[in-house]
């Protein structure tokens, strides 16, 4: 027996050994099992008893150990969702209805308290239940901003729209821990036409404004192209003036050059003879006749001699005023080209100062006029709607009226035995004492001093009329 107990003690020790590094083991793989890490595209929600008066723990981005039985966990994805928002027949702040397709991208909020609203409302749910409640809060919020607004901020400002939208959708969404990423509005279109016609009126604007400024540019530019023509021409005809002044006066002064050689020429000859004809005549007295007589024709010689040099010198006179003259007149023409140009030049102006703004201020009037007509209208069919659904709900309801008093009538006749004439002294007895109060108001006020009965005497039953008559009544 000592020897078998020897044997278990032997043995008890590893066994013992052997379960604790087993529960050890165990221990470790429980813990690592319960270690969750979350990635970067979820949400942890450790859920259960976490504490601090939370119903849930949410983590992004980290990692927790969840406590076995007393816990529990979920992840939250956070891939984002597109929705698609079809607003149809909605109601702006003039009470057009309009069309908005639009595409909302959602996602589940990383903020902490949001966070805390999606772990809370969200747990659980697949991925088309929270496309579908966020469609629903989507829907109401934007009909709210399309009413809070007019059709031209909604069709003009869109950076304000998309504004108002996210504003108004991304409060809501927070509620139950979504958050709005991205608005793509698609297009607004009305069913009457209205946003369209802004369209056209912002068309016809530009192209007036584009016509307007293509005339002024050619107006301009025929300016430019008149101005230039202009100084070009006083340009050349200044230079040909010059030039043909500089020729006249190069020809003049050629002329006087020569004339001044030749009268110098002259000059000494004539001296140079006198001198030869001194000595001729102090050499030889017989020779004085001689002289004389070839003085006289030196004489002649000379005069003839100046009248053909003042006949050339008028000539030269003459060709310059004339030449003067041509280049005078070829400056007036080139002034009076300028002139019709800038003449037109001016009419150009005046044309682009006063018919093309009558133009545009013609097809505003045209355009203003098109939009006041077609406001008339519908303020007529909408006038003659309320008129015929008034006058329908009238007709019906004195359809009704009607309807309810023959049945009365009939269950009056029904209830005199079918008899119409029964029937009428039932509502003749049914109306006579609103009758007879109709009486008395209208002859309370007479006066009646007396009444004077006049008696044709007894009737066959032994009554008088009057007596019959008091009986009666």
């Amino acid at each position: 027996m000592s020897t078998i107990y020897l044997q278990l003690n032997d043995f008890g020790l590893p066994l013992a050994i052997i379960f604790a590094i087993l529960f050890v083991f165990i221990f470790i793989i429980v813990l690592i099992r319960r270690y969750k890490r979350c990635p970067s595209d979820r949400i942890l929600v450790v859920y259960g008893k976490v504490g601090g008066g939370q119903s849930a723990k949410c983590i992004h981005g980290g990692a927790a150990f969840i406590m076995p039985v007393i816990q529990d966990y979920e992840f939250l994805d956070l891939t984002p969702m597109s929705i698609e928002v079809n607003l149809v027949n909605a109601l702006s702040k003039q009470n057009i209805r309009v069309n908005v397709p639009s595409r909302f991208t959602i996602g589940i909020s990383t903020e902490p308290g949001i966070m805390q609203n999606a772990a809370e409302r969200l747990l659980g749910l697949g991925l088309q239940e929270i496309q579908e409640l966020a469609k629903e809060i989507i829907f109401g919020q934007l009909r709210l901003v399309v009413a809070s607004m007019d059709i031209e901020e909604i069709n003009a400002d869109r950076d304000k729209f998309l504004a108002n939208i996210s504003q108004s959708v991304e409060s809501e969404l927070k509620k139950v821990g979504l958050k709005l990423i991205n608005v793509n509005i698609t297009d607004i279109v009305d069913e009457s036409g209205y946003i369209e016609a802004l369209g056209k009126e912002a068309a016809a604007h530009a192209i007036n404004a584009a016509r307007k400024s293509v005339a002024e540019k050619n107006r301009d530019g025929s300016v430019g192209e008149a101005d230039a023509v202009q100084d070009e021409r006083i340009k050349v005809a200044a230079l040909h003036a010059n030039a043909k002044i500089g020729e006249a006066n190069a020809q003049q002064k050629e002329r006087t050059q020569v004339a001044a050689a030749m009268a110098e020429a002259t000059i000494g000859e004539a001296e140079a003879k006198k001198q030869e004809r001194i000595r001729t005549s102090e050499a030889n007295a017989k020779a004085i006749e001689g002289e004389n007589t070839a003085l006289i024709s030196i004489a002649e010689s000379n005069a003839s001699r100046r009248e053909a040099q003042a006949e050339a010198e008028k000539r030269a006179t003459a060709s310059e005023k004339v030449q003067s003259a041509k280049a005078l007149e070829e400056a007036y023409s080139a002034e009076k080209d300028a002139e019709e140009v800038r003449a037109r030049r001016d009419k150009a102006t005046k044309y682009a100062d006063v018919v093309v703004p009558a133009e545009i201020e013609k097809s505003k009037v045209e355009i203003d006029a098109e939009a006041e007509a077609e406001m008339i209208r519908r303020k007529a069919r909408g006038e003659a709607d309320a008129i015929l659904f008034k006058k329908q709900a009238e007709a019906q309801g004195l359809y009704e009226v009607l309807t309810k008093q023959a049945e009365g009538l009939d269950r009056i006749v029904k209830a005199a035995g079918d008899s119409s004439k029964d029937a009428v002294l039932l509502l003749i007895a049914d109306k006579l004492p609103e009758l007879v109060k109709i009486q008395a108001e209208a002859i309370k006020n007479i006066k009646i001093d007396k009444v004077t009965v006049w008696e044709n005497g007894q009737e066959s039953n032994g009554k008088s009329s009057t007596a019959n008559f008091l009986s009666g009544l």
